[in-house]
């Protein structure tokens, strides 16, 4: 599964970079997920992560 962050939903919490920074960072305002980290959604850690984005903008794929 991919995980990534959607720009239009982030309102820039940092949230995800303080419970997982292997896999987010803190950029610009935005949270985003680090190069090469992108298969990285089938970590509990990245879907807590996901469940408790404030914004909703992280998103898991398949």
């Amino acid at each position: 599964m991919k995980v990534s962050v959607d720009r239009s939903l982030c309102y820039g919490s940092a949230e995800c970079a303080h419970r997982v920074p292997g896999v987010f960072a803190f950029e610009d305002g935005y949270g985003v997920v680090r190069l090469g980290r992108g298969e990285s959604a089938d970590d509990p850690e990245v879907r807590e992560a996901a469940e408790k984005c404030p914004s909703q903008a992280i998103v898991l794929t398949e």
